[in-house]
């Protein structure tokens, strides 16, 4: 499913700061797939920007992109090491500082998205400072973040929202804006978290904005654009979420969505990590998502639904979408499965 992103020589687009790109995907010591999905996020949607893989003993997870050492991976054109691993806690690995520091010395900038900052590990700054290399912390947001304003801006704008957390948010926005592209229609996909980031080689991490700018945040991730250009705008959290819908909001009024697609695991019944609470309804998620997102543009409406059917086979879950849309009367699609129905949904959101 790799895609060609639409790039831009502004990537970063008002003071949101572009990374250097090819990558080397950095793959550490991980055993289990999940705590890979960095990695594998690049290597599904930006492949064209990733030159290899690479890993130190232990490792048993492989994108299936080149092996390469980090010189070897320089003279193919990476100008950065992206560390494609998302572990519990989100720490550097002891066993990777020795591998990051080589990488540096090869010329190529570390990339990050974890929690731990680079630079709070002695070798690696020092080695930064000797090689003139860089240390980037893509959960570091760009400074001078304004308040926002509500001001109505040009251009249009699509925003995934979900009934929960990690279920497709920003796929379906990688695959919509795929199929505008296709199209022939302007289109930029615009990251608000880590993985979402290193793809485009830009974004907003919106989940390390201060509550206050989170609407000014997602105003400076997309500003005003031309009458026929679309943004297409990767959701956070959920409105629905105790612990994340913050974000959720300020994301969703700093966007000022004219449109936004539901995103929803029909297998999940709990929000995830927080079993006490039931996952809300893909109607109740409609209907809070205009009243609250009607305050910034009155006009906004619901494009359809994004299902994510990987616990499904292929019968079933085309069985289970067609019983959705005559149940809901929109468009409902899995933009991963593809074919006519997402095509439909697609249509929908351009009517």
């Amino acid at each position: 499913m790799a895609t060609v992103l639409q790039r831009r020589a502004d990537a970063g687009r008002e003071g949101v700061p572009a990374l250097p790109q090819p990558y080397l995907l950095f793959l550490g010591d991980t055993v289990e797939a999940g705590y890979a999905k960095t990695a594998f996020g690049l290597a599904d949607w930006a492949a064209d920007r990733c030159v290899g893989e690479w890993s130190v003993a232990g490792c048993t997870v492989t994108t299936g992109l080149p092996p390469m050492a980090p010189a070897e991976a320089r003279a193919a054109g990476a100008r950065s090491l992206v560390i494609g691993v998302a572990n519990q806690g989100g720490v550097i690995g002891e066993s990777w500082v020795a591998a990051l520091v080589e990488a540096m010395e090869a010329g190529l900038d570390i990339v990050s998205g974890l929690h731990a900052r680079l630079a709070g590990v002695p070798a690696l700054a020092e080695a930064a400072r000797r090689t003139g290399r860089r240390l980037i912390d893509v959960r570091t947001p760009p400074p001078s973040i304004p308040v926002g304003n509500g001001r109505k801006r040009s251009g249009k704008r699509l925003l995934t929202v979900g009934t929960d957390c990690a279920l497709g948010k920003k796929y379906t926005a990688l695959a919509l804006h795929r199929a505008f592209l296709e199209r022939g229609i302007a289109a930029d996909f615009r990251a608000t978290g880590q993985t979402g980031i290193m793809i485009a080689g830009g974004g907003m991490p919106m989940d390390a904005v201060i509550s206050d700018f989170e609407a000014g945040a997602a105003e400076m991730l997309s500003p005003d654009a031309a009458a026929d250009h679309w943004d297409l705008i990767e959701g956070q959290g959920s409105l629905f979420n105790p612990a994340y819908a913050a974000v959720s909001l300020g994301l969703l009024h700093g966007s000022q969505p004219d449109v936004f697609v539901v995103c929803h695991d029909p297998a999940r019944k709990v929000i995830l990590g927080m079993e006490s609470f039931a996952l809300p309804s893909i109607e109740e998620v409609i209907d809070l998502t205009i009243r609250l997102g009607s305050r910034t543009n009155p006009a906004i409406r619901c494009g359809g639904v994004s299902l994510n059917t990987s616990s499904f086979d292929a019968d079933g879950a085309e069985a289970l979408m067609a019983a959705e849309r005559a149940r809901l009367g929109l468009p409902v699609a899995d933009p991963i499965r593809g074919g006519a129905g997402f095509g439909a949904l697609v249509d929908a959101i351009l009517a």
